[in-house]
């Protein structure tokens, strides 16, 4: 599924309206108006923050920025497929981390819960997308996450192996 393109409409908790993004090389790209719409906020102030981040030496455009074709309505000539822009989700991060908006705040609380979560526990989980499987990135990772359980506690074995072995 690396090179394949898969739309997603993402529901903003507690809100009426739905973003757009694309599935696409593993990871999550969207528009500037997409980003405007997840945070809440005018098309030009995300523009503003991206040139920003690129000016400051953040991320590069290099690797954060597609163009991919897109259907696109333009009044009189109708729907038309154009190249438009789209940021990874290494961009939508740090758009999401300088915007000054309610759903920026929001969004920031949770990446903060996560890492927060990750910091004392070494491991966060997506238990929904555990158990959906394949649904979303086109990989089941439950194997891997299995097989990661499995060499920790075979270490962990070895660790009480050789304990075992100093007080025989």
């Amino acid at each position: 599924m690396a090179n394949e393109i898969q739309f997603l409409l993402y529901s903003m908790p507690e809100e009426d309206g739905k973003v757009q993004v694309v599935i696409k090389d593993d990871t999550i790209w969207c528009t500037q108006k997409a980003m405007a719409q997840l945070f809440g906020v005018d098309k030009s102030g995300i523009s503003r923050h991206i040139a920003n981040i690129y000016k400051d030496g953040e991320l590069s455009p290099d690797t954060t920025v597609a163009k991919i074709a897109t259907v696109v309505n333009r009044g009189i000539r109708g729907e038309v497929e154009e190249l438009v822009d789209f940021y990874n989700l290494d961009m939508i991060i740090s758009v999401g981390y300088r915007v000054n908006s309610t759903k920026a705040t929001r969004f920031r609380q949770w990446a903060t819960k996560i890492l927060n979560e990750y910091i004392h526990k070494g491991f966060v989980l997506d238990d929904d997308r555990l158990k959906q499987g394949t649904a979303v990135f086109g990989k089941d990772y439950f194997r891997e996450l299995l097989e990661r359980v499995r060499s920790i506690r075979a270490s962990e074995r070895r660790i009480w192996q050789q304990i075992t072995d100093i007080y025989a």
